[in-house]
């Protein structure tokens, strides 16, 4: 009588372990599929009855602690502890391609009475057969390690020549390109969604990484790190500071420094430079979660005492509430005591409209602006002469440096030499940068900035529209500082940005003649003559 046929028998219990080295493999193939189907056989023609099968989709980096379905089966085994199962598995290398984990992986099975068996491998338990399999796990350890090693080497290589390997940022995807491989190009509509948060921080239009957050947050398109759509501030940080968006590529990690990249970039490596420096200061007017169109000059607006700025909130009286500013400075003369909010922003207004030139005034600065758009545009030869030898100076001192590495041998000034040549060779991407776009326009100056123009002529237009970030972006684009409010007197005199320091110059009539002297008279030690008389002489 067989044993199929005995009733007594006790087929055994078999545990099925499947694993692919990545989710491209598990859906590009039948990987998993075809391993589970080889052990189904395996187990049928050794007649096991197959409990659970276990797949894991990831390498775990070696450690089999890092895959779930390995973890799971430990489990599994754990939970059962007085059955003797025989874990299957297709192919050693699926087992463990790490001496080390495959040494403790092969202690955890004993320890749970699981025996091993695999379809092209016979496990042994004697001194000769523990060697083999050491021998076995040695060589899947080389194999993997020099797999590793090759395709470093490769990717390191493509980055050296200006291509992206690693995954596409948001805003870019991955082509087939013409020299190879493939490489970065532009994801509608996320890299337009990308373009205006970093040239929006770059600018100021964002004052904080907050306010970048928030913008990013509420575009649909863009990808969140939360399921309830938020995303984290750490990410935002990484964001700003990932030179593949100005076009550039490098890998620390490899010793391969930035260099220009063969794909197009979003912003302008100047652009980038501008957002370094941005990180690196802290905003005047920083964004809150709770300013709302109540309080448009929160956070801006600073106190004339101490120089903090106002707070606002809703103060309740007898029968409604009522809206003020006010001092949170407890060691401030002003501390708590509050300012109406229809004096604060009704003076600002004030500032506002006296900050809209007149229609003949306008028609001036516009004709200067033209024409010191035109001189601008004829001087492109010089500029760009200009630039090349600034190229050339950078890579001069960039020899020297390299030259002082080879013959010193501090330790401290080697990296000191070091950084220096990184920020000349952060130097020299913007001066080739700026070369390659200091090309004549063929737009006309109206064309370019006509929308400067509208705002230039009448911001207080703008604010009365209500609209917050429009009243948030005028702020930033006006003044160059917080505006301080005195109790007693108002605001104090604005500091504005260019532009209108321009116009108001213009207003006020800050015209002085300029003398008619040759140019090497100015260096000259001997005293000059001047033609107009009635202007002193020096």
């Amino acid at each position: 009588m067989s044993l199929m046929e005995d009733d007594n028998f006790e087929r055994k219990k078999a545990l099925i372990y499947c694993r692919v080295s990545s989710k491209k493999q598990k859906i590009g193939g039948s990987g998993l599929d075809s391993q589970e189907y080889r052990c189904r056989q395996y187990a049928a023609a050794k007649n096991y009855e197959v409990e659970e099968v276990f797949p894991d989709d990831i390498t775990g980096g070696g450690d089999f602690m890092k895959r779930p379905g390995m973890v799971a089966l430990l489990r599994y085994l754990d939970s059962n502890p007085g059955e003797n199962y025989v874990v299957i598995f297709d192919d050693l290398k699926r087992y463990s391609r790490d001496t080390e984990f495959h040494l403790r992986l092969r202690r955890e099975m004993q320890a749970r009475n699981a025996t091993r068996e695999c379809l092209n491998f016979n496990f042994e338990d004697s001194p000769e057969g523990k060697f083999f399999e050491t021998i076995v796990a040695a060589t899947g350890t080389l194999e993997r390690e020099q797999n590793g090693r090759q395709v470093v080497q490769k990717m390191k290589a493509r980055v050296e020549q200006g291509f992206w390997v690693f995954r596409a940022p948001v805003g870019y995807r991955y082509e087939k390109s013409a020299r190879g491989g493939k490489e970065l190009v532009r994801d509608e509509p996320l890299a337009s969604i990308v373009q205006e948060a970093l040239e929006g921080f770059a600018s100021g239009r964002f004052a904080t990484q907050t306010e970048v957050k928030r913008f990013l947050e509420s575009q649909p398109e863009y990808p969140k790190d939360t399921s309830a759509g938020y995303i984290r501030h750490f990410t935002i940080t990484r964001f700003l500071n990932k030179a593949v968006y100005a076009g550039y590529v490098e890998a620390p990690e490899w010793k391969v420094s930035r260099r220009k990249g063969n794909h197009e970039g979003l912003i302008s490596f100047a652009t980038f430079q501008k957002i370094q420096t941005r990180l690196k200061e802290t905003a005047y007017a920083p964004a809150r979660k709770d300013i709302r169109d109540d309080f448009p000059l929160r956070g801006f607006v600073a106190c004339g005492e101490c120089g903090r700025p106002l707070t606002a909130g809703w103060c309740k009286g007898k029968y409604k509430k009522y809206p003020y500013y006010f001092c949170q400075n407890r060691d401030c003369s002003s501390y708590g005591k509050s300012l109406k909010r229809d004096r604060i922003e009704g003076e600002f207004e004030d500032i506002l409209k006296s900050l809209t030139p007149t229609e003949n005034l306008f028609r001036i600065a516009r004709a200067m602006f033209e024409d010191a758009w035109k001189q601008k545009a004829s001087q492109t030869g010089q500029i760009r002469k200009a630039l090349r030898t600034e190229l050339t100076q950078i890579d001069k001192r960039i020899e020297d440096l390299v030259e002082r590495i080879v013959e010193t041998t501090s330790a401290v000034a080697i990296k000191a030499y070091e950084r220096k040549i990184a920020q000349l060779e952060d130097d020299r991407l913007l001066a080739a940068e700026r070369l390659q776009k200091s090309v004549k326009t063929k737009a006309t100056l109206g064309e370019i900035i006509e929308l400067s123009y509208q705002f230039l002529s009448n911001p207080w237009k703008l604010w009365v529209s209500g609209d917050l970030r429009l009243r948030k972006m005028i702020l930033r684009l006006v003044f160059s500082e917080a505006l301080p409010y005195d109790r007693e007197k108002g605001y104090r005199t604005p500091k504005t940005t260019l532009p209108f320091k321009v116009l108001e110059g213009l207003r006020k009539g800050k015209n002085e003649m300029v003398l008619r002297v040759r140019i090497e008279l100015t260096t000259s030690p001997l005293p000059r003559e001047c033609s107009t008389t009635e202007l002193p002489q020096r």
